[in-house]
Parts: structure tokens; C-alpha cells; sequence
């Protein structure tokens, strides 16, 4: 049996025994043990811990760990069983993440544009979505895959020649265009969706998901186009959310009406 068909074969069985569903039913592709991942996502927050301010508000502080603690009481046992750590780092950026291993991270700046609870529920929410779908597992799985498949082909096509580098060359750009960043966006879209679920379980307004994207396009977003950019546009993302809302919204509305809606702020 030739290299060639020996590697189409092992490609093979790797590609079977990775493949798994996140929350939404969507087939993934993973390779890596979920230990390592986690380990991976707590060292880099412990390094942000050392690099980066931490604030100093104790009603900032207060405000945010109040949001997440109630995004994590309504998640699967699995995961609101865990230990989650809550750090609000100093910094104008308007953004927030959550790694695995059970970390989440707020900028302060996030909370100029994210102007009421509700709102930063979205993000909060978003973020804890990305890692019950496994998403930085199925990221670098599928980077490495990729990455492993360019090499292998190199290999087996031939002497070298400007021709081949050339073909090579584009068919890297063509994975990350075409493997790798539309990957990413479907990663997006479905954080944003059960995000949208979290934060109606947890008793905060659905609604304000688009108003904090509206928000975010009236702060001055990405101009990078959709096709290249990691992210969905500010206009794409609204329109997902507005077609996902009437059930969170349904449980949202039954929580008001049993009194049983968040009061963080």
C-alpha cells in the first residue's frame, strides 16, 4: 500500500472519530482532548491577570459578577457546577471573552457601549456560548487539520518548482477564506444564538441583544468586508438575532410576569 493511499486512510479515521454536535445540532470537528483545551484556556488567563489592570471598581465589579452568576445558574450541570472566575481588566477595549476552563474576562470598556444589564447579559452570554460549543477546541482543531492537510499534499506533489509553491501559496489563502474563516463565523452566529437563550433563562431582555448591536455599529465597527472578516457584520448579526427571538423572548416575558426577572444594576 502506497504513502498516498496510507494517508487517505488515516485522514479518513481521523476525520470520523472527531466529529461531534454542539448544542445547536451543528456537526463539528474536533481532535483535541477537552483537559487540554482547558488547561490552555487557564494558563493564557493567568498570564492576562499579570499583563493586564484589573479594576479597581467595587461596583463595577459587583455589577458583572452578578450578570455572570446568573448567565452561569442556568447553565447544564456540567458546566454550572464548575468553578467560574470573573475578572473585570481595566481597559478601553469593548470587548469580553470567555476561555475554556471556566474563565470569563470583562474590559471596561465594554461598558460604555453595553449601557444597561440586559446588554452586557448578551455579551456575557455569547462568550460562555462559545465555550459550551467547544469552539476553541473545534478552532484549533480545524486550524491544525488544515494546516497538517497543506503540508501533506506539498510533500506528495512533486519536485519543487515556482509552479507548485504558487498553487500551494493560494490554496493556504483559499483554506483560510474558505475552511477557516467561514468556520469561525458560524461560530459567531451560533454563540450569539445561545447567548440569546442564556440570557432569557437568566432573566435578562432578550431584546437588548440588538439594541447593543445597534449600539456597536452607531461606536464604529469592523470595516473589514464579512467575507474576510472572523466575525458576521454588525447588520448580519442583528438580523439572526430579530429571527431567533421570539422564544427566549416568550421566557423572558413569563419570568416578568412571575416577578422573576435580573435586578443586577
Amino acid at each position: 500500500m502506497n504513502k498516498r493511499i496510507v494517508t487517505t486512510l488515516l485522514a479518513s479515521a481521523i476525520l470520523m472519530s472527531a466529529c461531534s454536535s454542539s448544542p445547536t445540532g451543528r456537526k463539528q470537528f474536533v481532535l483535541l482532548p477537552d483537559a487540554q483545551i482547558n488547561e490552555m484556556g487557564v494558563t493564557s488567563f493567568n498570564e492576562m491577570k499579570q499583563e493586564v489592570p484589573i479594576s479597581s471598581s467595587d461596583a463595577t465589579k459587583s455589577n458583572v459578577q452578578c450578570v455572570a452568576d446568573r448567565i452561569i445558574a442556568v447553565l447544564p450541570d456540567k458546566y454550572r457546577q464548575q468553578d467560574w472566575e470573573v475578572v473585570v481588566f481595566d481597559d478601553q477595549q469593548v470587548n469580553a471573552f470567555a476561555l475554556p476552563g471556566y474563565k470569563i474576562g470583562v474590559y471596561t470598556g465594554l461598558l460604555n457601549v453595553a449601557t444597561n444589564q440586559s446588554q452586557l447579559a448578551a455579551v456575557v452570554g455569547h462568550e460562555v456560548g462559545h465555550v459550551l460549543a467547544r469552539h476553541g477546541n473545534e478552532r484549533v482543531s480545524t486550524q491544525l487539520a488544515t494546516s497538517q492537510v497543506l503540508a501533506l499534499g506539498y510533500e506528495l506533489a512533486g519536485e519543487e518548482s515556482a509552479t507548485k509553491t504558487a498553487i500551494f501559496q493560494g490554496l493556504g489563502i483559499g483554506a483560510q477564506v474558505g475552511v477557516i474563516l467561514p468556520f469561525s463565523r458560524a461560530h459567531e452566529t451560533e454563540a450569539d444564538l445561545i447567548g440569546l437563550d442564556l440570557m432569557a433563562k437568566a432573566g435578562f431582555d432578550p431584546q437588548q441583544s440588538v439594541t447593543l448591536w445597534q449600539n456597536m455599529s452607531a461606536a464604529g465597527g469592523s470595516s473589514t468586508p464579512e467575507m474576510l472578516s472572523t466575525h458576521p457584520s454588525n447588520s448580519t448579526r442583528i438580523d439572526d438575532l430579530s429571527k431567533g427571538m421570539p422564544g427566549p423572548l416568550a421566557v423572558y416575558n413569563k419570568l416578568v410576569s412571575e416577578g422573576r426577572q435580573a435586578n443586577c444594576y
